[in-house]
């Protein structure tokens, strides 16, 4: 019989405390950002319902940008000075580690209240940057009609060790997210997809030259935009043919793709550029580049090729596109030398292949080995289809490079002993040469002057001496180099 009344005792006592806390809470006022939010949504906080888009670090600028978008064309009642929604803030302690539900709801301990909005400076080109909302709030439509919150995040404040990739949830989030919070999810779902598509039509990064690396600030990746060089067809020396064959293969493609498409053609190629050290293959890529404005281009080199499956999703999304793979021979060298095989080898063929044929991008290869490349990516059709080598040059081609390189500063006739003395060098050594030139003529006070035989016959015996061999090698030149006999005068 005691139990049974402790029991009854500890029911009315538990059922004492719950009156309690709900006349202190009724007592309690509302707090100022519950309120507004619930006022605009015309909803009870535990009846809001939240959809949730996340997107990598590197899309935090065209997130912006289709927000605002969106923001521009939905106005309301809480417009601001561009006929969207105006933003406010959210302070307090802890809060980048909550959902945006849950700091409007109050659960927890910690204590939010309206605040300012947080912005963080992004890059949306080589020399261009604009400010993004890392944390804040917007009142809206949806497409709909229906009242929407739109919460823009940015990666958390708090960051305790270095990921690969973004970490799932709010703790330790590298990436950025939209969250939209309305009474009806239907409502939500399609603000968010709404979103998405504008964010999709400004994208930053469609058009831009771009690489991915690594943050000093939290070891997230990151994309870096590269300015678009400038080069002119006279600028690139390459054998007859080669330099027409390469851009009617990357850019005559894409000017008639349509035409290729109707004509049930594949758009997607790969160019394979091998050849020696220094002889141009990467200055002829550069050049492409140049060529096609409107192109966005992925570099992919180094510790960037572990971004590889995530460059051929953007190449396939921002098309028309180009990913160039620099020195592929260091990850997909051919299997025999290896009993597993390089992983980025099978993670290079994978993001080729998953890039339909339909799609107009291009995968320029370049390699200083083509013999020890995987034979499935030198043959199979679809991942290079136009392997074009870029020799040392001849004797047309090296005086081409004295003249490009030595520009008004080097005299014609000084050119032909030269191009003799030099058979076998790069385009590399050909423009350290005449640097080298320059060199000691400023060293002999011949300022302003041009460039005699003297000059540049003396910086080419520098570069042809025993001790510089690796110089040469580093160069391009790898062929030994003659002695010159000199007569008793030392000549």
């Amino acid at each position: 019989m005691e139990i049974d009344e402790a029991r009854s005792l500890a029911r009315a006592l538990k059922n004492l405390l719950q009156e309690a806390q709900t006349l202190i809470d009724e007592s309690r006022p509302v707090p100022e950002l519950s309120s507004r939010i619930t006022g605009h949504l015309s909803c009870e906080l535990r009846d809001l319902v939240s959809v949730t888009q996340s997107f990598t670090s590197w899309e935090h600028a065209s997130l912006q940008r289709g927000v605002e978008a969106y923001l521009a064309a939905r106005g309301g009642p809480h417009g601001g000075p561009h006929g969207g929604g105006e933003w406010f803030g959210v302070s307090g302690h802890g809060r980048e580690h909550n959902d945006t539900i849950d700091i409007l709801s109050g659960r927890g301990p910690e204590h939010f209240e309206i605040g300012a909005v947080d912005y963080a400076t992004t890059a949306v080109g080589p020399d261009e940057t604009i400010e993004v909302v890392t944390f804040g709030l917007a009142m809206t439509s949806a497409p709909d009609g229906a009242p929407i919150v739109i919460a823009l995040r940015g990666p958390a404040e708090t960051f305790r060790k270095p990921m690969p990739m973004p970490m799932p949830g709010p703790f330790g989030r590298e990436g950025c997210r939209i969250e939209v919070i309305a009474a009806s999810r239907a409502s939500a779902t399609a603000a968010r997809e709404e979103i998405e598509r504008l964010m999709r039509e400004h994208d930053a990064l469609r058009g831009q030259i771009l690489t991915f690396g690594m943050s000093e600030h939290r070891g997230n990746s990151l994309v870096t935009f590269l300015p678009r060089p400038s080069l002119g067809p006279d600028e690139v020396i390459l054998p007859d043919g080669v330099l027409e064959t390469v851009e009617r293969h990357v850019a005559g493609i894409g000017r008639h793709a349509e035409a290729l498409r109707a004509r049930g053609q594949h758009l997607k190629r790969g160019l394979l550029l091998h050849g020696p050290p220094g002889t141009g293959k990467t200055h002829t890529v550069r050049y492409l580049m140049g060529r096609m404005p409107g192109v966005t281009v992925l570099i992919m080199a180094g510790t960037a090729m572990r971004f590889i499956s995530e460059a051929a999703a953007l190449a396939r999304r921002l098309q028309p596109a180009i990913v160039v793979v620099e020195d592929v021979d260091l990850v997909a060298h051919d299997r025999r030398f290896s009993e597993e095989g390089s992983p980025l080898l099978f993670t290079l063929f994978d993001a080729m292949d998953g890039v339909g044929a339909d799609a107009d991008v291009t995968f320029v290869l370049t390699t200083n080995r083509a013999e020890v490349l995987e034979q499935a990516l030198a043959n199979r059709p679809g991942r290079v289809d136009l392997a074009v080598e870029v020799p040392r040059p001849d004797a047309r081609c090296r005086a081409a490079l004295l003249r490009l390189y030595g520009a008004d500063l080097v005299a014609a006739d000084d050119l032909d002993p030269l191009v003799a003395g030099t058979d076998g060098m790069t385009a590399s050594f050909f423009k350290e040469l005449v640097r080298r030139a320059v060199l000691v003529a400023l060293d002999e006070g011949a300022v302003g002057e041009r460039l005699s035989a003297g000059h540049l016959s003396a910086a080419l015996d520098e570069m042809l001496r025993g001790h510089e061999a690796l110089t040469r090698s580093l160069l391009g030149n790898s062929r030994p180099v003659p002695r010159v006999a000199k007569g008793a005068d030392g000549v």
